[in-house]
């Protein structure tokens, strides 16, 4: 029973001190949940945002509306300004040491329908996750906690209350991955909250799967070969002044073969906004190498 009790007062203790801070965004269950993590200032994920304004509710039952200041499409983060009044901010844990089994707590106020707040254990700290258009990261934090719908952009927080994740994404098994809030994403939180892109270089394309490009091949007659299949460029962008087409099989990026899309876009984390990429296109039955001058901003 003393560990029962012991348990019970943790999990109050944290409602008490964080669950001010979680919000509701959008009314019902289609949308999610954020935190307050400064004075008008919330961070939720991106995929739950619909244009530039969000119907926010607090603890309290206030509802305010918010305006989106700062997406990162690629990251499923996102920063709002809206008016927090007396909601005390979470801090960002930035350098938290977590384990395997370390215990966390998960809040979540779904679509403003009111607080929830579970328990759980982290089962990996090395964790990697998809975002919505499709970039791998690593280093998220997969947990244990139970989360309804409409929970994702909620805090993962410590025993004392620290922000620890931004819970993202619900895996088989009932497991959540959430992204870690260390020094980097403190940095995108501010970043984002100044209205300013994230510098990730860029090529401006769109691909297709591998197999895709494999199939489509062999349709007309062409050899198989492993690679990117272009299936779009952006006008005026990087990897169109380089030369690049749709239709293109992109089969190396640097010193790179491509053979899934993580492929290139490691190859594009490997050089600085502004640096150059060298890529292997091939049309037809003809390759060619081209040179792609990068710019910031996120992956079209």
């Amino acid at each position: 029973m003393a560990v029962l009790e012991e348990v019970t007062g943790s999990v109050r203790a944290v409602v008490d001190r964080v669950g001010p801070a979680v919000v509701g965004l959008g009314r019902g269950w289609g949308r999610g949940s954020g935190v307050v993590v400064a004075p008008g200032r919330v961070v939720t994920n991106a995929h739950n945002l619909r244009g530039d304004d969000v119907s926010v509710t607090f603890a309290d039952g206030r509802v305010e509306t918010g305006e989106v200041v700062g997406v990162d499409s690629d990251g499923d983060l996102a920063v709002i300004a809206v008016e927090t009044g007396d909601a005390e901010p979470v801090e960002i844990a930035g350098d938290a040491s977590l384990a395997t089994g370390s215990v966390v707590f998960a809040l979540a106020n779904p679509g403003g329908r009111g607080l929830r707040a579970t328990l759980g254990l982290v089962s990996t700290t090395e964790r990697s996750f998809r975002g919505p258009r499709g970039r791998r990261f690593r280093g998220a934090i997969e947990h244990t906690a139970p989360l309804p719908r409409g929970s994702s952009g909620g805090p993962l927080v410590d025993e004392a209350g620290r922000l620890l994740g931004i819970n993202t994404v619900r895996l088989d098994g009932g497991l959540i991955v959430a992204i870690a809030a260390d020094q980097g994403f403190a940095e995108r939180v501010e970043t984002l909250a100044r209205g300013e892109a994230l510098p990730r270089p860029r090529l401006g394309l769109a691909i297709a799967p591998a197999r895709v490009a494999r199939r489509l091949r062999r349709a007309v007659g062409l050899p198989e070969r492993d690679g990117l299949l272009v299936h779009g460029v952006e006008r005026d962008g990087p990897a169109a002044r380089a030369g690049v087409e749709k239709g293109d099989l992109l089969v190396r990026a640097g010193d790179r073969d491509l053979l899934r899309l993580d492929d290139l876009h490691e190859a594009l984390d490997a050089v600085a906004a502004g640096g150059e990429l060298r890529l292997t296109a091939v049309r037809g039955v003809d390759e060619r190498e081209v040179v792609a001058r990068l710019g910031g901003g996120e992956e079209a």
